[in-house]
């Protein structure tokens, strides 16, 4: 089949009877043109079916239309409902998101983020991550940027995040005020800030009642995934630890806690008291439905975009705390001796 050749501004030019230049000025609006020129050009642009060059476009006014999202993970739904909230933060505006992924890999961070600054992306959202503060800053003064989930130093007027202290805290109270003493925490990696911040609260409800936190017995570190949160609990279950609650830092970690302890014949909330934190979707349809933090993933994402647009037109920011909520449902009970 014999391909069609594409329609030039030439082509419109001689269609509506005007100059090349006129063409040009309709298409990119960059300076008024009379009326009956305007109409004379979009009729041409309409009866040849003109597909415009949007990057060509873009480059003669100095824009992209592109907002540069670094994520970790797309299959996560924690990451998922993120992203919904920037799609729609970012509807109307004329801007697309483009996505690259971190991995939670220092140097693949650092990869993707190259590959956004070179593909001269409007703005950048970075979500958590392990790209070290200073190269972080460093962008910051280059391009507009914000971050989600994560504080930088410096920049803390243009990073979204929520207490993580006091949600942890809340989460592990609950458990103490059901009666339970011996609560396993089932921690994230402890290069990421959420993982210590969420550890403080934790030991913050347990002192604040005198119970004694050995780190060795009680605090497993997981990396944010089923398998983690079950190999966590397989490893206290097979050392003979007693415990009658635990509570993980994210709900992927709770769902592979529950098959450990279904496989070992342990009932929740029965035998051990569950909590999770993010409320993902499905949480609410487990069995038993799961307790846990909501954690606002899609309003951040939300605010994410809505900020990075406000940055890209020179306007100041000053992003808030997002509030948590504990989520009581049927995986946690009061501690029957």
């Amino acid at each position: 089949m014999e391909k069609k050749e594409a329609i030039t501004i030439q082509d419109i030019a001689r269609k509506a009877k005007v100059s090349p230049s006129t063409v040009s000025r309709v298409l990119n609006d960059t300076v008024p043109v009379a009326s009956d020129k305007r109409d004379a050009v979009l009729a041409a642009v309409k009866e040849l079916n003109y597909r415009p060059n949007l990057i060509a476009q873009n480059l003669v006014r100095g824009k992209s239309m592109v907002i540069g999202v670094l994520t970790q993970d797309t299959a996560s739904p924690f990451y998922g409902q993120i992203h919904q909230g920037i799609e729609q933060g970012l509807t109307g505006s004329g801007y697309q998101p483009m996505f690259v992924i971190g991995n939670w890999q220092v140097s693949e961070e650092l990869v993707a983020l190259e590959t956004l600054m070179m593909r001269q992306v409007d703005g950048i959202i970075i979500l958590g991550g392990n790209i070290p503060d200073e190269r972080i800053k460093e962008v910051a003064t280059e391009i507009p940027l914000v971050m989600t989930a994560r504080w930088v130093k410096g920049l803390e007027q243009q990073c979204l995040q929520v207490d993580n202290v006091k949600a942890s805290y809340d989460a592990t109270r609950h458990l103490i005020e059901l009666g339970h003493r011996h609560i396993i925490f089932v921690m994230g990696l402890p290069s990421i800030g959420d993982t210590l911040e969420r550890q403080k609260g934790y030991y913050q409800a347990m002192q604040e009642v005198n119970l004694d936190i050995d780190p060795q017995l009680l605090v497993i570190e997981g990396n944010f995934t089923q398998l983690s949160g079950l190999l966590a609990i397989e490893q206290l279950l097979n050392r003979k630890q007693f415990f009658s609650a635990i509570f993980a830092m994210n709900d992927e970690m709770a769902f592979g806690a529950m098959l450990a302890l279904y496989r070992h014949g342990l009932r929740v909330p029965e035998d051990i008291s569950l909590v999770g934190f993010d409320d993902q979707d499905h949480t609410a349809y487990t069995i038993p439905p799961l307790t846990t933090v909501r954690y606002p993933m899609f309003d951040m994402g939300f605010m994410a975009a809505q900020s990075i647009l406000k940055l890209i037109q020179g306007q100041a920011i000053n992003l808030p705390l997002l509030p948590t909520q504990l989520i009581v449902r049927e995986s946690t009970m009061r501690y029957q001796q």
